[in-house]
């Protein structure tokens, strides 16, 4: 599903700079990956580099491969290939922001059904199917000012699986909820990716609540480089 091999991505200058390093990465269809590490250590850097916005500046592979064929997003990338990222991301890929981002203006089902609409798709029932698993089926009609943070968060979590992503990436999905919804955000979402078989990658500052629900870990370790910028490493399985 993802093959990557020093990969790495910049930014600013001097004291400034902050780089991220990815030796090696590799993931399978079915795989779950937490990565973990505190706020600033580059954690949604890297899910911006997998989510296929963010363009590395210089990477020995970057392999993906939702379907049978492999896509060389490096190639894609080094010829402005804006297109091609955009249908890989809007098909194959299934995302978890922190906040939510639901619209305002579009209740539950409609924010659920949103991927699959764009994408030209039936509605099949899935929508409703996974506000059901995801407990929030009683919430269908209402707008998201009307919810609370925590059935947010679901709502967010069944909109990203709606359309069947190859990949599911989540940024700091339970970082604003308490502990007892964080956990059942966490165990629901992890749930369903498994139900799916999906390759899934969970940035999260909780290693505990990672390893709780099952998912494999890897931290994020930064230094202080001589010339007093920041060099974050993406570490092995842990």
């Amino acid at each position: 599903m993802l093959n990557l091999t020093d990969v790495r991505k910049s930014r600013g200058e001097g004291r400034q700079r902050y780089s991220l390093v990815i030796p090696r990465l590799q993931l399978r269809a079915g795989d779950q990956l937490a990565v973990v590490g505190p706020s600033g250590c580059g954690k949604s850097t890297l899910l911006d580099l997998l989510a296929l916005v963010l363009a590395p500046d210089s990477a020995a592979r970057f392999e993906f491969a939702p379907t049978n064929d492999v896509v060389d997003i490096t190639g894609i990338w080094r010829v402005a290939g804006h297109s091609a990222l955009a249908q890989l991301r809007s098909q194959h890929l299934g995302y978890v922001p922190q906040t939510g981002g639901l619209l305002g203006f579009l209740d539950v089902r409609g924010n659920i059904s949103l991927p699959r609409r764009l994408l030209g798709l039936a509605d099949e029932g899935i929508p409703r199917r996974l506000a059901e698993r995801l407990e929030i089926a009683d919430q269908l009609r209402k707008k998201p000012a009307a919810l609370s943070v925590g059935q947010r968060q679901r709502v967010s979590c069944a909109r990203a699986l709606a359309h069947a992503p190859r990949l599911l990436l989540a940024d700091e999905p339970t970082a604003a909820l308490d502990p007892l919804n964080a956990q059942r955000v966490m165990q629901l979402l992890v749930q369903q990716a498994r139900e799916q078989r999906l390759c899934c990658v969970v940035a999260t500052h909780d290693e505990a609540l990672a390893r709780a629900n099952g998912l494999q870990v890897r931290r994020i370790a930064c230094q202080r480089d001589a010339d007093g910028g920041v060099t974050a490493t993406l570490g092995e399985a842990c």
